[in-house]
């Protein structure tokens, strides 16, 4: 009898591993080989990045590791000063807070918004393109002032930072503008003195390697420190107080005779450093929002013209120097005009027989054209050559013109009497200064400088000394009774000099609108200062040089000789009682 299993319902079947179909199936000898393989080429990816990084990029990873933390402060060099030749400040740099921004910290309701676009001058929209711009960083003011700063400080809008950087200062402002020049908002010379001595005012800035933590504090310095190293000052041959008398005088001169513009050279004719130079209109050198041309051109270095009758005593020295003439020597100027091939040259009125002492005094076009039509074009242009026509001017300064003088061999007869009067050529109101420095220092022409210097520059000699006394006593009989420019006249100083008028050329012929100036020397007998003044368009029908250019030459000269300690030279109550005389008219 056989017996059941207990779990007779359950089946319970045994593998036997060892012999199962699958395990017992042989693998392909490529498969094994395969994943050897590619564990090989991890390991050799792997050791070749680490190899990568550890030696061969190992600069640029630590590089980029020192970012995270490591950062360089730059330490800013003060820009150098500007001085006087007293040593007074013209331009100067003073620190100044720059309001910046992190746009994604930045938070502020519409009413903050306002507030702070309204301290900070700017328009609404303006201040949210700006933190639409960058999320990291953007500039929202620079170099503002101490109270506005203090402005947006107290209105507590979190992201809102500032940093000091250095703003240019010009204490003398308007009056000395366009001799300083200024700088833009990074501190680089534009104009003038600034950009002329960028080199030597810009300095070289410091560095400091820091250490900084997750907030941007300061935690460690490392490394060694670069100090800055601060800009050079320049010390200017000009004087503040005689800069600042001569803008006050041609300022009001064009106010009161309406005209468009005016200029002020003054030069010491013994060193041929330049004491003043002054133009109107100016500008504010710190605040130049809204400038024109008008303002910015420095006049006196970039504008050209018609000297007109300034050119005379030129013609006069030239004739004595070549022993054509002696002062008392005789031309007959009636009946007030001459033809020369064809054209009809005139006097403003008929004067007859002059000696050339008189032909200068009285400034007749007749008398001039008769000497310069002795000569031969080569001599006149080799005069005007030397003495620094048409030629540009050796000056510390950006912009300046060379003028216009054309080859002599292209004059024609009427070319070279019209340019013995003036006509023809062109030039600025500096080289017209320096030119006539030829008459103050015994027949040399100097060179002019904007610096400071104290050595006696040599000079180019032109005429022999004898022959610039006797111009330079036609030049005060044409500054006093019976010349052109009695109003020249100086109390306590004797003048010398020449007045000048002359058409404006419009298009290809001459209009209704004039240039006035005058232009001399003081004391007569040993001059120690040129001073040349311009007016451009008169506008209140008075017009020539010795009604309109020739006061503010009298009270320019005043002014400068005082301060520069010179003696007064003549009777002063002789001149104060004496009747007030008529300007000879003027031809030009």
């Amino acid at each position: 009898m056989s017996r059941t299993p207990r779990n007779a319902g359950t089946t319970v079947r045994s593998v036997n591993y060892a012999t199962s179909p699958l395990l017992a199936s042989k693998t392909p000898p490529w498969r094994s080989r395969f994943v050897v393989f590619l564990v090989g080429v991890a390991f050799l990816v792997l050791l070749g990045r680490a190899v990568w990084i550890q030696l061969i990029g190992a600069d640029f990873y630590q590089m980029q590791g020192e970012k995270r933390y490591a950062h360089q402060l730059e330490l800013p060099a003060s820009r150098g000063r500007v001085l006087d030749r007293n040593g007074l400040v013209l331009a100067t740099s003073v620190p100044a807070p720059s309001v910046w921004v992190i746009p994604k910290d930045f938070q502020a309701d519409t009413a903050q918004r306002r507030a702070l676009a309204r301290t900070l001058g700017m328009k609404l929209s303006d201040l949210n393109d700006r933190l639409d711009g960058s999320p990291n960083f953007a500039w929202l003011r620079r170099q503002v002032d101490d109270p506005v700063w203090a402005e947006v400080k107290a209105l507590g809008i979190p992201g809102v930072h500032q940093v000091r950087e250095y703003r240019r200062h010009y204490p003398e402002g308007e009056a000395a503008a366009h001799v300083v020049g200024f700088t833009n908002v990074e501190e680089r010379g534009q104009e003038g003195i600034e950009l002329r001595f960028q080199k030597e005012l810009q300095g070289r800035n410091g560095a400091r390697a820091v250490v900084k933590d997750r907030l941007g504090r300061v935690v460690e310095d490392i490394g060694d420190q670069t100090d800055p190293v601060n800009g050079q000052d320049i010390t200017l041959a000009i004087d503040s107080k005689v800069q600042f008398f001569a803008y006050q005088r041609i300022r009001d001169a064009v106010a009161e005779h309406r005209a468009r513009a005016g200029s002020v050279v003054v030069l010491d004719a013994q060193t041929g450093e330049v004491l003043a130079l002054a133009n109107y209109p100016s500008f504010n050198p710190a605040a130049r929002q809204n400038l024109k041309g008008e303002q910015l051109r420095n006049r006196a270095l970039t504008d050209t013209f018609e000297p007109g009758s300034t050119m005379k005593p030129f013609i006069a020295a030239l004739a004595l120097e070549t022993g054509r003439v002696r002062p008392e020597t005789r031309f007959d100027t009636a009946p007030g005009r001459i033809t020369v091939t064809g054209s009809t040259i005139t006097d403003a009125h008929p004067h007859g027989v002059l000696s050339v002492s008189e032909i200068i005094q009285k400034s007749s076009n007749v008398g001039t054209v008769k000497m310069a039509m002795q000569m031969q074009p080569r001599e006149m242009w080799e005069l005007y050559s030397a003495v620094g026509f048409g030629q540009k001017p050796q000056i510390e300064f950006p912009g300046v013109v060379t003028g216009r003088l054309r080859p002599y061999k292209t004059w024609r007869p009427i070319e070279q009497a019209t340019m013995s009067y003036g006509y023809g050529l062109s030039t600025s109101l500096f080289q017209l200064a320096r030119a006539y420095t030829v008459f103050a220092r015994d027949g040399d022409v100097v060179t002019p400088s904007m610096l400071r210097q104290e050595p006696l520059p040599p000079g180019q000699r032109v005429f022999k000394p004898e022959t610039v006394h006797a111009v330079r006593e036609m030049l005060r009989l044409a500054a006093g009774p019976g010349g052109t420019g009695p109003k020249a006249q100086a109390i306590g100083y004797s003048v010398g000099g020449k007045s000048g008028t002359a058409r404006k050329q419009e298009g290809k012929s001459y209009g209704n609108k004039y240039r006035s100036w005058f232009v001399g020397i003081a004391p007569v007998k040993n001059p120690r200062i040129v001073v040349a003044v311009l007016v451009d368009e008169p506008g209140k029908g008075v017009f020539y040089g010795g009604e309109v250019a020739a006061p503010v030459f009298s009270q320019v000269v005043q002014n400068t000789l005082r301060m520069m300690n010179v003696p007064p030279d003549i009777d002063v109550q002789a001149q104060i009682v004496s009747k007030p005389v008529v300007a000879e008219q003027e031809s030009f």
